[in-house]
């Protein structure tokens, strides 16, 4: 009974170090043999043997989890269900939870998540010196202020270097050993792992997660309207007129735009860069390379033999990718070099059969 005041935590890890663990009981003094159990339902005491101690299994020790000490039972436990897994383990604590609760004791075990029982064993087993959820003893304390002191380094006037402010609260660790400690890497929860050095932007997520929901989800407000529109079309409304959908009877009818289809070939004399120009004054430029280019225009111009007052707008594009199949009737003029190639995307992809429907160039 020598040691009443060493920490149980501490005894624990020597013993385990002395490979000669300790076993639970069910008095504080088992001096019959018929005290020792290993049902941890009935056990009340943790007992050691060299020097022999007995420990109250309910004992807080200094291992904290979620701010509050975790009994010596819960400390025994997961070291006895250090090799299983983390259901099994999980499935143990709630059975045994159940059997105290049967046997109406007011003990219950503390399920320490992951990380935690990770670092109480490693601690336990002696592979690492320190562990972030164990607090320091108060001789531990009380001998690393009077290091400090000693040292100059807090208080009073020491001309003599002190090496024990330079270790562990008097410990010796190899040094190579203490090199292995310092390369290992500090496991986290996931709050640490989680925390970034700044704040993070996603709003740029948002956008392009509208415009995928966009073509599941269709607007309510426009539901007879904009479900029949390809989703590529409704960035331009001028392609997404539908000459067969039905307006409402206050709205005006309008005659769909007609398209002009130009030939997307880098060598073709007429493109969307110059096309304007040549159709609207009549003027010739050489055409320009350009990637920010738009890829759909707007010209108008008055066709007195389909409607003297009004000017008829044509829509210029040089690919039909957002062609619906009706957009093709809208077709009145095709510009093309001739090459195969640029009539794979078209509804009529050799050219007797597309110059037989629509006007060529």
């Amino acid at each position: 009974m020598a040691t009443a005041g060493l920490d149980p935590l501490l005894r624990l890890r020597q013993s385990i170090a002395a490979n000669d663990p300790p076993f639970t009981t069910s008095s504080p003094d088992p001096a019959p043999a018929s005290d020792a159990t290993e049902d941890l339902s009935t056990a009340t005491h943790l007992h050691f043997n060299s020097p022999q101690h007995s420990y109250s299994l309910d004992t807080p020790t200094r291992f904290i989890s979620s701010d509050k000490a975790v009994d010596l039972r819960s400390i025994w436990f997961a070291w006895q269900k250090k090799d299983v897994a983390i259901p099994d383990y999980i499935a143990s604590a709630q059975q045994l939870n159940e059997e105290l609760a049967a046997a109406k004791s007011a003990s219950r075990i503390k399920n320490l998540v992951f990380v935690e029982r990770l670092d109480l064993i490693t601690w336990l087993e002696g592979a690492s010196e320190e562990s972030e959820y164990i607090k320091g003893l108060e001789s531990d304390a009380s001998a690393a202020r009077s290091a400090q002191v000693a040292s100059g380094a807090a208080g009073g006037v020491s001309t003599i270097p002190s090496s024990t402010a330079a270790s562990r609260t008097g410990k010796t660790v190899d040094p190579r050993l203490q090199e292995i400690y310092n390369g290992e890497r500090r496991m986290g929860d996931r709050n640490s792992v989680l925390r970034g050095i700044k704040p993070t932007d996603f709003s740029h997520v948002r956008k392009l997660a509208e415009t995928f929901l966009s073509r599941s989800r269709p607007s309510k407000a426009h539901s007879g309207a904009t479900s029949s529109i390809h989703p590529s079309a409704q960035s331009n409304p001028s392609l997404a007129l539908n000459p067969k959908q039905p307006q409402p009877k206050n709205h005006p009818s309008r005659r769909p735009d007609p398209i002009i289809l130009l030939s997307p070939s880098a060598s073709s004399l007429l493109r969307l860069s110059n096309i304007k120009s040549f159709l609207s004054d009549g003027i010739y430029t050489p055409p320009t390379t350009s990637t920010t280019a738009a890829n759909i225009l707007h010209i108008s111009r008055l066709c007195p033999t389909i409607d003297a007052h009004r000017p008829l707008r044509f829509i210029l594009v040089d690919t039909p990718e957002q062609f619906k199949p009706d957009y093709w009737n809208r077709v009145v003029a095709v510009f093309t070099t001739g090459q195969t190639w640029q009539f794979k995307g078209y509804k009529w992809q050799h050219a007797p059969d597309l110059f037989k429907e629509c006007l060529g160039v």
